[in-house]
């Protein structure tokens, strides 16, 4: 928990506000392996992680929703009525108003004030986060009713709504029921899951933020979709295939190649490839094979960088850094791509000299400072007990 961060939004709330707040945790994932293929029906391994937003929430008998972000400095106060669009981080929690709202659920005007520690654009769902926390509070206050599956749905269709990111479901999925000490293979074709454990064995997860946003990643990424949406369409114009989860080998697609254009084959071939490769994945954790497991990860680094082409310049760069480093079992991009984070497995007893190293050598080939996080797996989004004066 971060502590300073709660004391924050306990101040900024009662600098406000006159209701007593209730508070919670929503935290950001990391996902290990299966990238840019939940919303292809594809199997997926994150985890939530001990890097959140936290929000403090109280009912405040209005049809009125007052919010501060403290990460912002920002203030927006609303009709419950009066609710649309608008810009920025204020489109996530009116989005998940929006939705409590279509579906027909009796919630009133709240007081909020929000902070994260979690680093924007880092590939870590901060959005997921922001959408988490708030659908979980509302739904606990108000005695909605939702599961956390249910809320994890909602979470998705309200990032598909306002800010029109047309997002897979892995995300909202861990945010809501990650589990600490474990990963969840999930199958976002049914959203059926299991907590695999993972064992580190002398090694932890380091993330190195490239500080690296490129402005088209929201386009390409709804292009991305769009390319696998229409190299389905053409293979099940003589076939039974109606999913990803159809095409059982790579083999399978040679013969829609030509059809397909270059581009849209490359972007089916790595959707299928990731599948099998997750799944193999999986299997190598439930066996403590954490080298192996590693190996994957560079081989997925590799799709996602000349098939799905989602990589860049400076993520390839960190990838590459680690193949000489025997402290390193595994390392590839994470996220939605073309900036944020890099993922690696790095040996305990190794962490502080990879990491001042590999900032030292991304300063110098790109003059751009990289900042390094050591994270822990975290159970999902939850209320936590903080005692108000």
């Amino acid at each position: 928990m971060n502590n300073l961060l709660i004391e924050q939004i306990k101040t900024a709330f009662a600098e406000r506000f006159t209701t007593q707040p209730s508070f919670y945790f929503s935290p950001g994932r990391i996902n290990l392996i299966g990238e840019h293929i939940d919303y292809n029906d594809g199997f997926v391994l994150p985890a939530a992680i001990n890097k959140a937003v936290y929000y403090a929430v109280a009912p405040n008998n209005t049809d009125e929703c007052n919010f501060f972000s403290i990460d912002f400095n920002e203030s927006l106060s609303i009709r419950l009525e009066d609710i649309q669009p608008k810009e920025d981080w204020k489109n996530y929690v009116l989005s998940v108003l929006n939705q409590f709202i279509i579906a027909g659920k009796k919630i009133g005007g709240i007081d909020c004030v929000f902070a994260g520690d979690i680093p924007q654009g880092s590939g870590m769902s901060s959005s997921a986060a922001v959408e988490g926390g708030l659908a979980f509070a509302l739904n606990d206050l108000f005695n909605c009713g939702y599961n956390r599956k249910e809320l994890a749905q909602l979470n998705q269709r309200a990032e598909h709504d306002y800010p029109n990111v047309k997002c897979g479901i892995m995300d909202q999925f861990a945010n809501m029921n990650g589990k600490k000490d474990a990963v969840i293979l999930l199958d976002c074709r049914s959203l059926e899951h299991q907590y695999v454990p993972i064992q580190l064995n002398g090694y932890s997860i380091v993330l190195i933020n490239s500080n690296i946003h490129h402005s088209l990643a929201s386009s390409a990424y709804n292009k991305r979709r769009s390319e696998c949406e229409e190299g389905l369409l053409l293979m099940g114009t003589d076939s039974p295939v109606r999913s990803f989860r159809d095409v059982t080998k790579w083999e399978d697609l040679l013969a829609y190649e030509s059809r397909m254009g270059e581009e849209v084959y490359m972007r089916c071939l790595f959707v299928v490839e990731e599948i099998d490769r997750t799944q193999q994945a999986a299997k190598l954790l439930q066996q403590n094979d954490l080298k192996g497991f590693g190996q994957l990860m560079y081989k997925t680094h590799e799709g996602l960088s000349k098939l799905y082409q989602v990589s860049c310049s400076e993520l390839d760069y960190l990838v590459d850094l680690t193949k000489h480093n025997e402290a390193v079992i595994g390392s590839r991009l994470m996220g939605g791509g073309f900036g944020g984070c890099t993922i690696n497995i790095v040996a305990n007893d190794a962490i502080a000299s990879f990491v001042s190293t590999t900032v030292a050598a991304y300063k110098e080939k790109f003059n751009i400072d990289a900042e390094a996080y050591v994270v822990q797996t975290d159970d999902g989004t939850r209320r936590i007990d903080v005692q108000v004066q």
